[in-house]
């Protein structure tokens, strides 16, 4: 009884001892925290491809990502992939018309 006794208290001031260093020296990070408001999440005005997808990271808080940062990046992606299938649907309308009118000269 006695053994489980010390080592909860070892690990209790190992727990304390951790999170005041934690504080005290933060988590080790070289760069500069972001300004109020500032985000590293970055695409494209246009043309958004898997590489810029792929690159997206999300500043993180306390509890996970902040939403508005989320929201807006697949937002601006859904507007993207609109765009491309309304102009994908084009093209192939397009296409389809030419084939038509190309079996009807024959």
């Amino acid at each position: 009884m006695v053994i489980v006794l010390y080592v909860l208290g070892l690990l209790a001031v190992a727990a304390v001892l951790y999170g005041v260093a934690a504080l005290v020296f933060g988590r080790g990070d070289e760069t500069p925290p972001l300004e109020t408001g500032a985000t590293p999440t970055v695409l494209p005005a246009e043309d958004v491809t898997g590489v810029d997808v792929r690159a997206l990271r999300f500043q993180q808080v306390v509890r996970g990502y902040k939403p508005a940062e989320v929201d807006w990046a697949l937002e601006r992606l859904a507007r993207e992939i609109d765009a491309l299938r309304t102009e994908l649907a084009v093209e192939r309308d397009a296409a389809a018309a030419s084939a038509d009118t190309a079996d009807g000269d024959e």
